[in-house]
């Protein structure tokens, strides 16, 4: 790994100008993605900013929102009392990722902005588009049993990493971004782009930014909410599908559902015709099958993900039942 200038700011200020004045910085705060990136050769920024220190990383809620600063620890949110209480699924999300060590390092911000597991994506020596347009992709050929069957392109068909932030957009959640033109807020599941002909241009924070804040604003089938994840080994692996799910009812009737998968797709993939599906309908399996058969409805399997459909639509009845029985 190449060596590299540690710079410590005082302040979102102070950092946003280190990023600006020193060519090819980089921020770092949990380093559980950025260090794994420049240990494969694929980043090797001269200079590093260490943003532990900025004051990002309380978690507020009151009646209308939980805030939770783009610099709190995994582990905090996740066992956070109010975080649990009013959004399950979010608390679960973060307990499925990676590994209590990790979650103890690992950030709100890093999480968003991790990236892709892709062996290709990670190997320098293999083809891939996100690491140089232009150059191929290896996947479409080789082992892609884990890639996405959803939101691909002709040039890559990489799945995006994160449990929290299926959950993130399930649960409407809204990114504070700060960076020399000063603030802006941006819904998360706007945030993050289909690979497209571009797959290199993962989300819409712009060069000289940083994320601030993640917002959740109260609203309903968060409560009543579960995240389901699905993987090869019962801890530190990554999902092969999972499901981010939410329902509110009146009486015998679903008012309100919230459904947003993982492990199938580019970005963390939220299905609105399939919660529409819902919505109107008394809960039983063949509802839930119904709108599982729509959240798929535009998978584009190959040779090896192929068994990731079915597991994906199971996945969701799954987590739709567990929501609907409840704890």
């Amino acid at each position: 790994m190449q060596a590299f200038e540690l710079l410590q700011p005082a302040d979102t200020h102070e950092a946003l100008e280190m990023l600006a004045r020193y060519k090819d910085a980089a921020f770092i705060a949990g380093g559980t993605t950025l260090l794994d990136i420049m240990k494969c050769g694929l980043a090797a920024p001269p200079t590093l900013i260490d943003i532990t220190a900025l004051p990002l990383a309380s978690i507020e809620a009151d009646h209308n929102r939980v805030r939770i600063g783009a610099l709190a620890r995994n582990s905090d949110i996740a066992y956070d009392a109010r975080v649990q209480k009013q959004l399950p699924m979010l608390a679960q999300a973060f307990l499925a990722g990676a590994s209590p060590q990790l979650r103890n390092m690992a950030t709100m911000g890093g999480n968003l902005l991790q990236r892709t597991r892709c062996t290709y994506f990670r190997d320098p020596a293999a083809a891939c588009n996100k690491r140089a347009g232009g150059a191929g992709c290896d996947a479409f050929e080789g082992f892609h049993r884990m890639h996405a069957l959803l939101g691909t392109s002709d040039a890559c068909i990489a799945t995006h990493a994160s449990d929290a932030a299926v959950a993130l957009v399930a649960l409407d959640a809204v990114v504070e971004i700060e960076g020399p033109a000063g603030k802006r807020r941006v819904p998360l599941e706007h945030f993050y782009r289909t690979p497209g002909e571009t797959p290199s241009i993962e989300n819409d924070l712009a060069a000289g930014e940083l994320i601030a804040a993640v917002e959740i604003p109260h609203a309903p089938a968060q409560r009543h909410s579960t995240y389901l994840k699905v993987r090869d080994r019962a801890s530190y692996e990554f999902a092969l599908t999972s499901a981010a799910a939410g329902l509110e009812f009146e009486g015998e009737i679903i008012t309100s559902a919230r459904l947003a998968l993982g492990g199938v797709a580019t970005i963390p993939w939220r299905s609105r015709d399939a919660e529409e599906a819902l919505v109107g309908k008394a809960p039983d399996e063949d509802v839930f099958r119904q709108a599982a058969e729509i959240a798929l409805s535009g998978a584009v399997p190959r040779r090896d993900n192929a068994f990731k459909v079915e597991l994906a639509k199971r996945t969701i009845v799954r987590a739709l039942q567990i929501v609907e029985r409840g704890p």
